[in-house]
């Protein structure tokens, strides 16, 4: 499936490569990349982000969607008010991560779940964020339920 995305380019778009699929080892692509000769111009390009173009990519499905395309979006509380603005999304491999950034500087990692984050609307750019108690708080904010005295 990679190499049918047909050239993939540097974010400047100056060069970029057709992908040659080789093999696969190990559950691995193993790929070349047209005009790469050799292991000296690949290590010239570790580190290189590599892209294709938006218009090669599918369709994402229903309530599916491409990071790039949270990226930027408004985070509204369900019960009214702004939270801030999608600044990443990732994957630490528990399930997808909104990072969201505050008007203020502050930073907030959210759950990208259908209970946490129950509305994605990309036509109106926002997502919907509905945190459960706590989630929000920086530690030692919250409430332990324990009294002093």
């Amino acid at each position: 499936g990679v190499a049918a995305y047909g050239e993939v380019s540097e974010a400047n778009r100056e060069r970029s490569y057709p992908i040659r699929v080789s093999g696969l080892v190990k559950g691995l692509v193993i790929a070349r990349l047209e005009g790469i000769a050799d292991r000296t111009a690949a290590e010239a390009l570790k580190g290189t982000m590599l892209y294709v173009p938006r218009d090669a990519l599918p369709e994402p499905g229903e309530e599916e969607y491409y990071h790039a395309d949270l990226i930027g979006l408004r985070a509204e509380l369900a019960g009214g008010g702004e939270l801030g603005s999608v600044k990443a999304v990732s994957d630490f491999g528990a399930g997808a991560v909104l990072e969201i950034a505050s008007a203020d500087g502050k930073e907030v990692m959210v759950p990208f779940t259908r209970a946490i984050v129950p509305e994605v609307d990309l036509a109106a750019g926002r997502v919907v964020v509905d945190p459960p108690d706590g989630l929000l708080e920086a530690p030692g904010e919250q409430d332990d339920g324990m009294d002093e005295g």
